[in-house]
């Protein structure tokens, strides 16, 4: 009898132990649960997002050589060519003017030419922008057109340049090539952009030390505050594709980081205007008064800031004039190319 109670104690103290231990290793796993998503949280703030300034800052864009893939007929005085590029292993197309005549001892002056938004599977390498093209290479420089990802016969799927760093990768790489092209001059290379492409462009002025000069036209430049919520109003609503495209990079990274409200720091870390103090490069602004496609004041406020600063800017408006400027374009269009001449020219 008493070695059944015995028995029956150590039982007890048994079960005892095996539950005291579960619950232990229970305890254990917990801590472990909470210690692995303390460190996935600090992981997600510590990877910095593709689209960050800095994180862009501290990549490399080595381009390619560039290949003429097509020879187009000559302009007034310059070769026209459709010519590809490598950018993040995709070939990207774009148009390439070179001027005729005797090559600068250092090489022809660049103009990196970034467009604006095209319909994807519209966009056609030799069309739109025909009058912009041939002002800058008529003045005697090379000019570069890319197509971007996704755009006409370009790999790759077209992602926008607001919500992602994609097109901006391409134009940085469109640079580097460029830069290795054997009549280009590397140390005098300029940008112009419009409309998406002035996005781009600012974008790229505070990546690349390498272009010495820009001008934007009629640019997407307002803070994300003022791209969210002081963009459309009722005269205007950009085409069903083009939302589509801007709205699925916007939501991708709302559901990531939560909106400009709730996560600040975040959105300034991948806004171009929240790091101005970054360019180095005079900037010329220049927009239609009449624009009812990018509001006026985004390059007014954009124009004040840089003031503000000390930066070399300069804002010129053409009253009647819309998106394109194509009514003052006669007055705009020589206004930046000397603004061009005076930086990448001088003696």
């Amino acid at each position: 009898m008493k070695n059944k109670i015995v028995a029956g104690v150590l039982v007890i103290l048994v079960i005892i132990a095996f539950a005291v231990a579960y619950k232990s290793i229970q305890k254990t796993k917990g801590a472990i649960t909470t210690v692995k998503q303390q460190v996935n949280t600090v992981a997600s703030q510590v990877v910095q997002n593709p689209l960050e300034i800095s994180f862009m800052r501290s990549q490399r864009y080595p381009g390619s050589n560039l290949v003429i893939e097509q020879t187009l007929e000559d302009g007034s005085n310059y070769h026209q060519y459709i010519a590809s590029y490598i950018s993040q292993g995709l070939k990207i197309y774009g148009l390439l003017t070179v001027p005729i005549g005797d090559k600068p001892p250092t090489g022809w002056p660049v103009i990196i030419f970034n467009h604006g938004y095209i319909p994807p599977q519209q966009y056609r390498t030799t069309e739109r922008y025909v009058a912009y093209v041939d002002a800058f290479a008529r003045d005697g420089y090379i000019v570069f057109k890319s197509d971007y990802r996704g755009n006409g016969n370009s790999e790759g799927k077209p992602e926008g340049a607001y919500y992602s760093p994609a097109y901006t990768v391409d134009v940085l790489n469109a640079l580097a090539s460029v830069k290795r092209y054997r009549d280009a001059d590397p140390n005098r290379i300029g940008m112009w952009g419009h409309s998406m492409g002035g996005n781009i462009t600012l974008r790229a002025l505070e990546i690349s030390p390498d272009i010495k000069a820009a001008v934007i036209w009629g640019g997407v430049v307002g803070s994300y505050d003022d791209l969210l919520n002081h963009w459309h109003t009722q005269n205007f609503s950009p085409p069903p594709e083009q939302l589509s495209l801007r709205n699925s990079g916007r939501q991708a990274l709302f559901q990531k980081y939560g909106t400009p409200k709730s996560n600040p720091t975040f959105w300034n870390s991948i806004d171009p205007t929240a790091h101005l103090d970054l360019i180095t490069a005079p900037l010329q602004l220049d927009v239609g008064g009449s624009d009812e496609e990018v509001p006026v004041a985004f390059s007014e406020e954009l124009y004040s800031k840089m003031k503000a600063i000390g930066k070399d800017v300069e804002f010129y408006s053409y009253p009647g004039s819309d998106h394109n400027i194509s009514q003052g374009f006669d007055e705009a269009m020589p206004r930046s190319v000397d603004f061009f001449d005076k930086i990448l020219k001088k003696s």
